[in-house]
C-alpha cells in the first residue's frame, strides 16, 4: 500500500509518514495483580482451595492446562481472600455481594496503575486528556468504574467519558473503535482507554455439572491494559504507534447462546460453546477481506500482512492460521500473549499490540517489514471486531 502522509515521524528511528486525521495509538500501558500462578501449579492450588478430590476433575484439568499452551497467568485470587472469603470456595452461595465488593476495588487499582504507565510513556501532562473510554466485564456499580478510575487519576471532571461494559474479549478492539471514531470527530482530543478484569467475579469450585468452567480455569487471567489514542500527533513529543485506518463490528445471528453469561447470585456463570472456534474460522476470511477491501488488500496479502489477533485460546489461533493459510510467525505475538499472560479478555489485545512492536523493533534490516495489518477481537454475540491498521514501529 502507498502512504499518504504529510507529517514524517522521526522518533526513536522510525520513520512513517502519518496521515492527517487518523486516529493513532500513542502509548501502551499494562498492569497486573501481585499474585502470579505457574500453569504447572494451578491444579493442585485450584483443587486444595475448593477442597475438591475428584480424580476425573482433577485429571480432566490437568489435561486442559496443558492443551491451553498458557505457561503463567496473574489472578486477583489469593489464599488471603479465600480465607476472608471462604464462601467463595463453597458451591450454592449467594457470594455476589463479595464479589463485587472485591472485584470494583481490584479492577478500579489495576486500571489506574496501568493507566499511570500509559500516561508516563505518552509524555505528555494528564491534563491533557480530554476524553475516557473505559472497559470491564468484571464489575458492576452505580456510578460505574469510569468514574472511579478518572477519580483514582485525578483526571479533570471535563473528562468526557464512555464505558464498555461486558463485552467480554472483544472489548479491548470495540474500545478502540470507539476511541478512533471520538479521536477523529474531535480535532486535537487525546483518549485514554483502559481496560480491567479479574476472574473473582465467576470463581467457583470444580463441578462435574460445569465442565465448562474447568476450561476457564485453565485458560483465563486478570490484569489491566490501557492506551492513548489521537489524531494529528505532535511529532516533537508523541510517538504515534499504530495508525487506525478502518474499524467495523459484525454479530453473526442466532449464535448469542455461542458465548453465554449470565450475573448471578453466586456470581457470573460462563458457559462457552464448544462451537465457537468453527463459527470463528467459518466467518472470519470473509469478515478479513470486508476490512481489507477499505484500503485495497486481498487474501494475496494475508502473508505481507501483520496479524494482531485476541488470543481467545489455541484453537481459535490454530483455526485462523489454518483457513487463511498464515505462516506461523504471523501469530507470534497472539501466542505470546496467551503463554505468559492467558486470555485476560479485553486486556489482551494489549498484550498483543505490545508484543507486535517488540518483535517489530527486532527485526533484521533484511527481514521482510509487515506495515499493513488487522487487529481482531471476538466476543458475545458472536461479535466480531476488527480495525486495518498500519505499524508505524517497522
Amino acid at each position: 500500500m502507498k502512504n499518504m502522509g504529510s507529517e514524517e515521524e522521526t522518533q526513536q528511528g522510525f520513520s512513517k509518514m502519518v496521515n492527517p486525521g487518523k486516529a493513532t495509538i500513542l502509548a501502551l500501558g499494562k498492569a497486573f495483580p501481585h499474585q502470579l500462578v505457574m500453569q504447572e501449579f494451578l491444579v493442585d492450588g485450584y483443587f486444595k482451595n475448593t477442597n475438591c478430590d475428584d480424580p476425573d476433575l482433577r485429571k480432566k484439568l490437568t489435561r486442559l492446562c496443558k492443551t491451553t499452551t498458557v505457561k503463567t497467568r496473574y489472578v486477583v485470587m489469593s489464599e488471603e481472600i479465600l480465607k476472608e472469603y471462604p464462601e467463595l470456595a463453597i458451591e450454592g452461595l449467594p457470594t455476589v455481594k463479595q464479589r463485587l465488593d472485591i472485584c470494583n476495588d481490584a479492577v478500579t487499582e489495576m486500571a489506574v496503575e496501568a493507566s499511570r504507565v500509559c500516561i508516563e510513556k505518552w509524555g505528555r501532562p494528564i491534563s491533557e486528556l480530554t476524553h475516557l473510554v473505559y472497559v470491564s466485564s468484571s464489575e458492576v456499580r452505580l456510578p460505574g468504574g469510569d468514574l472511579y478510575l478518572a477519580k483514582g487519576l485525578g483526571l479533570s471532571p471535563e473528562i468526557q467519558r464512555v464505558m464498555l461494559y461486558f463485552m467480554g474479549c472483544s472489548g479491548g478492539a470495540a474500545g478502540l473503535r470507539v476511541a478512533k471514531d471520538i479521536a477523529e470527530n474531535n480535532p486535537g482530543s487525546r483518549i485514554l482507554l483502559a481496560t480491567s478484569e479479574t476472574t473473582i467475579i465467576g470463581f467457583k469450585p470444580p463441578s462435574a455439572d460445569r465442565p465448562y468452567d474447568l476450561v476457564g480455569a485453565a485458560l483465563f487471567g486478570d490484569g489491566a491494559g490501557a492506551m492513548i489514542i489521537g489524531s494529528d500527533p505532535d511529532l516533537s513529543i508523541e510517538t504515534p504507534l499504530f495508525e487506525l485506518h478502518t474499524a467495523i463490528q459484525n454479530f453473526l445471528p442466532d449464535t448469542e447462546k455461542t458465548i453465554d453469561g449470565k450475573l448471578t447470585e453466586e456470581g457470573i456463570s460462563f458457559k462457552l460453546s464448544r462451537e465457537l472456534p468453527q463459527i470463528i474460522e467459518d466467518n472470519v476470511e470473509s469478515f478479513c477481506e470486508k476490512l481489507m477491501g477499505t484500503v485495497g488488500l486481498t487474501d494475496k496479502d494475508y502473508n505481507k500482512m501483520f496479524w494482531a489477533v485476541h488470543p481467545g485460546g489455541p484453537a481459535i489461533l490454530n483455526r485462523i492460521e489454518k483457513r487463511l493459510d498464515l505462516c506461523p510467525q504471523k501469530l507470534t505475538a497472539s501466542r505470546r500473549a496467551l503463554m505468559d499472560y492467558g486470555n485476560a479478555s479485553s486486556n489482551t489485545i494489549v498484550y498483543v499490540l505490545e508484543y507486535m512492536i517488540e518483535e517489530s523493533l527486532k527485526k533484521e534490516e533484511n527481514q521482510e517489514e509487515s506495515e499493513w495489518g488487522l487487529i481482531l477481537a471476538f466476543g458475545p454475540g458472536v461479535t466480531l471486531e476488527g480495525i486495518v491498521a498500519r505499524n508505524l514501529t517497522v
